[in-house]
C-alpha cells in the first residue's frame, strides 16, 4: 500500500512520529473534505482530552457530526484505557453539539487479538455512539484518490507543522496552563513523579549564575598570575574579564576548560580545582536572598510524604550545591545524596541525584566526593555525553522512562538532556513531562527598563511573541514535554503549592 511507505518515513519513534502523522492526517483530511465541499475543524485540547478534529457534516459514508481522534499506534494501549479516556473526555469536554461517532485514525495496523479485546470492552461499556477504527487500509483509499496532494503534504511535513504552530489561534495561555497543572496534579497523586532541578532553583537562594561564577574564577586565576604586578588590582582584572565576556561572548564551557587547565597547573591537583569552585560558589551568594527560598521550600514540600505515601520518587538536580538537602533536613524528610555510582538509598529515603557533580558547603558531611564527576568544563561534559552507560545518564533515562517529570529552573537547552528526552520518549505518544519556561511579556520585550521603546512596531512585536511561544511549545512537544508558562518567578512556588494541596 502507498500508505505503508509514508508511515515508514514518519516512524522515528516517540512524539515526533505522532505529531508528523497528525500533521499529515489533518492536512490530508482537510483537502479530502474540501473536495466534497465539507469542512474540517481542528479541536484545541487544553488537557489530555479526546478529539483532534471534527467533521461537522461527516465525509464519505460517515453522515453527521464526526469526532476524529488521531493515534500513531493504538495496540500498545490497553483497549479499556482507550475507551475509558474516551468516556471521560466526553463527559468533561464541552462540544458545541453532540457527535454521531468517534473515528480513531491510526497509522499502524492492529492485531486481530487487540481488535477482539477492543470489541469486547466496547460491548461492556455504556457508550451511546459508535467508535470506529480507521486504519492504514482506510487511509490508503483516501491517499489513492489524492496522490499529488499526498506527495505535496509528505514533502512539506516539517514546514506544515511549523506553519500550524505559529499560525495557531490566539488562546488564553493562562487557562491552558491551569488545565496542564490539573494534569500534573493527577500524575503527582499517582506517585510516579520525579523532579528535575536546574540553576534557576539555586539562583532563588542567591547563588551565582554560571557567568558570575566563571568571572569570579577568572579573577581568582588572573590575580595569581599577576600577583607581582601591583599596578593590576583585583578590581582591574574583574573589569577586564567582564569586558572580555561582553565583547567576546565566548562559550562558558570553553572558558571553564581554560580555567580548569590554568587552575590545575597552578594549584597542582583536581581536588584543588573543585575546592576553588566550591569556595567561589558559596562566597558569591547574594545574602539578600534567604538560603531557604520560597521556591526551594515549595519543592521540598512536594517531597514530603503524604499519609498515602511518598509522591516524589526522586529528585534529579544539575546543581552543585546542597540547598535542597538543607531544606530536606530542616523539614525532617529522610533523603540520600547520590553523586557517584557507589551510593545507595533505603526504602524510606528520597534519592537526590547530583548528575553534574556535588559541591556541598560542608564537605566533611559526605564521603567520596572526589569520585564525583564534576561537569564544569568541556572534559567533564564530554565524558558524560559520550558514555551512554555513565550512571548519571542511566539515572536520568530511568526517571524519564518510568515517571512523569517536572522540570524547574532549567533552560531546556542542554543537548544531553534533550538527547535523553528524545531516547526516553521513543515508545510514547504525545507529551509525558512538564517544564516551567518563562514567557516574555509585551512590556519587557518592547520597552527598556526606563520605559523607553526598544521596538517601534508594538503590534508586530506582540504577534511575533505569540508565534515565538507557539513555536517553542511545538519544539518541546517533540521531546515529549508540555510547557508550563510563567511571567514572574513568584508564579512557580504558587503553582507548586497548588500541586501539593491537590
Amino acid at each position: 500500500m502507498l500508505i505503508d511507505n509514508i508511515i515508514a518515513q514518519m516512524d522515528e519513534g516517540g512524539p515526533r512520529s505522532y505529531y508528523s502523522f497528525e500533521t499529515f492526517i489533518l492536512n490530508l483530511l482537510k483537502f479530502h473534505l474540501e473536495s466534497q465541499e465539507k469542512e474540517l475543524n481542528i479541536v484545541e485540547n487544553f488537557r489530555d482530552g479526546i478529539g483532534d478534529a471534527i467533521a461537522p457534516d461527516g465525509f464519505d459514508d460517515f453522515e453527521g457530526n464526526t469526532l476524529i481522534e488521531i493515534k500513531f499506534s493504538i495496540d500498545k494501549m490497553p483497549a479499556r484505557h482507550l475507551l475509558a479516556k474516551f468516556l471521560h473526555g466526553r463527559s468533561t469536554q464541552n462540544f458545541e453539539k453532540d457527535f454521531d461517532r468517534l473515528l480513531i485514525v491510526h497509522a499502524k495496523p492492529v492485531s486481530t487479538k487487540w481488535k477482539e479485546r477492543f470489541e469486547k470492552e466496547l460491548s461492556m461499556t455504556d457508550c451511546s455512539v459508535p467508535i470506529i477504527l480507521f486504519g492504514p487500509e482506510e487511509i490508503n483509499k483516501i491517499v489513492s484518490k489524492h496522490r499529488s496532494k499526498t506527495n505535496e503534504i509528505v514533502n512539506n511535513l516539517f514546514s506544515l507543522r511549523i506553519k500550524t504552530a505559529v499560525a495557531k489561534q490566539k488562546i488564553d495561555w493562562k487557562k491552558e496552563r491551569e488545565s496542564r497543572i490539573e494534569l500534573i496534579k493527577d500524575h503527582y497523586r499517582g506517585g510516579q513523579f520525579s523532579l528535575f532541578l536546574g540553576a534557576g532553583v539555586s539562583s532563588s537562594a542567591g547563588l551565582p549564575d554560571w557567568t558570575t561564577l566563571l568571572n569570579s574564577l577568572f579573577v581568582s586565576y588572573l590575580t595569581d598570575e599577576f600577583n607581582n604586578e601591583v599596578s593590576i588590582s583585583e578590581k582591574d582584572i574583574e573589569d577586564i574579564v567582564n569586558r572580555l565576556n561582553k565583547i567576546d561572548a565566548s562559550s562558558a564551557l570553553m572558558a571553564a576548560r581554560y580555567l580548569r587547565k590554568g587552575l590545575s597547573k597552578e594549584r597542582g591537583e583536581v581536588n584543588e580545582f573543585t575546592k576553588v569552585i566550591s569556595e567561589n560558589l558559596y562566597k558569591l551568594r547574594n545574602t539578600a536572598f534567604s538560603f531557604n527560598s520560597l521556591l526551594i521550600k515549595s519543592i521540598v514540600n512536594l517531597c514530603a510524604p503524604k499519609r498515602t505515601g511518598a509522591k516524589i520518587k526522586a529528585v534529579v538536580t544539575y546543581n552543585f550545591d546542597d540547598l535542597v538537602e538543607r531544606q530536606l533536613e530542616k523539614q525532617s524528610i529522610q533523603y540520600q545524596s547520590i553523586y557517584t555510582d557507589s551510593e545507595s538509598y533505603g526504602p524510606d529515603e528520597l534519592p537526590v541525584y547530583h548528575v553534574h557533580g556535588f559541591l556541598p558547603e560542608n564537605p566533611k558531611k559526605y564521603a567520596s566526593l572526589d569520585k564525583s564527576t564534576l561537569v564544569f568544563s568541556e572534559e567533564g561534559y564530554h565524558h558524560i555525553y559520550s558514555n551512554a552507560y555513565h550512571w548519571s545518564n542511566l539515572v536520568q533515562l530511568n526517571n524519564l522512562r518510568e515517571n512523569h517529570c517536572l522540570m524547574i529552573g532549567l533552560s531546556m537547552t542542554d543537548p544531553n538532556l534533550r538527547r535523553l528526552l528524545d531516547i526516553s520518549g521513543r515508545h510514547t505518544e504525545k507529551t509525558k513531562h512538564f517544564a516551567f519556561m518563562k514567557r516574555l511579556s509585551k512590556q519587557e520585550f518592547c520597552f527598556e527598563q526606563d520605559e523607553s521603546p526598544a521596538v517601534n512596531n508594538i503590534v508586530g512585536a506582540e504577534k511575533f511573541l505569540e508565534r515565538h511561544h507557539n513555536l517553542n511549545e511545538e519544539i518541546m512537544r517533540e521531546l515529549g514535554v508540555s510547557v508550563i508558562w510563567y511571567e514572574s518567578y513568584d508564579d512557580i512556588p504558587q503553582i507548586l503549592s497548588s500541586i501539593k494541596d491537590y
